[in-house]
């Protein structure tokens, strides 16, 4: 069964993430499909400064441990800088690079020493053939514990496009290549001073994501994405979340 990295976009508070988190285990237990819980303690790159970003390091981690403690879940966030990456090992089971961020080698190392599974988005303006250098990177840092993840590319202003090939082109790399359906709807900065999205279209490039052969899918899910503090316009709704995979879950199949 494929893989679902699925959480809220950041920790909002530890109540939220808890009942989130059970939620999602009791979804996914029922359908067999594999599941890591992911939630970002800090986001270090919203648009405005005005943005919230998360409670930070220390508060977000034992809100993650607890996560972890509480329903055996294996946990997935992102790092910034390397100096979190030693004490995010602590607590996480997957180590995930922003895609901003994935060409910055330093970053890279810190997370490959952790001997830690790394999840890195490709970056908006990379072509699929360009992670090479970033699998090089961590390869060279001693590491072959990787997972790549599409989420889009930059087109024009303010708009991201998918294209499915780019799965295809990162599996050349010989690494899991998973598929990121609600990043992959955004609308970068479209509102101005906060990103847009038309999350409408996540079940569709999803479904199309799973039918070209990505072996997992990363989506951020939240019980109101109208209200959520970050990516709310591209977040599934927690309530919609069974349904779609259960259809996912059909395609998924249908392909194997």
């Amino acid at each position: 069964m494929f893989k679902l990295i699925a959480g809220p976009c950041v920790i909002e508070n530890e109540e939220m993430v808890l009942n989130i988190a059970k939620e999602i285990k009791d979804i996914t237990n029922e359908l067999g499909i594999e599941y890591y819980f992911k939630a970002s303690f800090d986001k270090a790159n919203r648009t405005s400064i005005e943005s919230f970003r998360g409670p930070g390091l220390d508060e977000g981690l034992r809100i993650l441990k607890k996560v972890k403690e509480k329903y055996n879940l294996k946990i997935v966030t992102d790092i910034h800088e390397p100096y979190q990456a030693n004490i995010v090992s602590e607590v996480v089971d997957i180590i995930q690079i922003p895609a901003f961020l994935c060409r910055q080698t330093d970053l890279l190392i810190a997370a490959a020493k952790t001997g830690k599974l790394i999840n890195v988005k490709k970056a908006q303006f990379l072509a699929p053939w360009d992670m090479r250098n970033v699998v090089n990177k961590l390869e060279e840092s001693g590491t072959q514990k990787i997972m790549l993840c599409e989420r889009g590319t930059t087109f024009g202003y303010n708009t991201l496009v998918v294209d499915m090939t780019s799965i295809l082109e990162m599996q050349k790399l010989g690494y899991p290549v998973i598929f990121d359906a609600t990043h992959s709807v955004q609308k970068p900065g479209g509102k101005g001073d906060a990103t847009g999205g038309n999350r409408e279209y996540v079940e569709y490039l999803a479904k199309a994501a799973l039918a070209v052969g990505a072996e997992g899918l990363f989506m951020e899910v939240h019980p109101d994405p109208d209200n959520a503090k970050s990516d709310g316009p591209n977040m599934v709704s927690l309530n919609q979340l069974k349904s779609l995979l259960i259809k996912l879950t059909r395609v998924y199949k249908a392909v194997q």
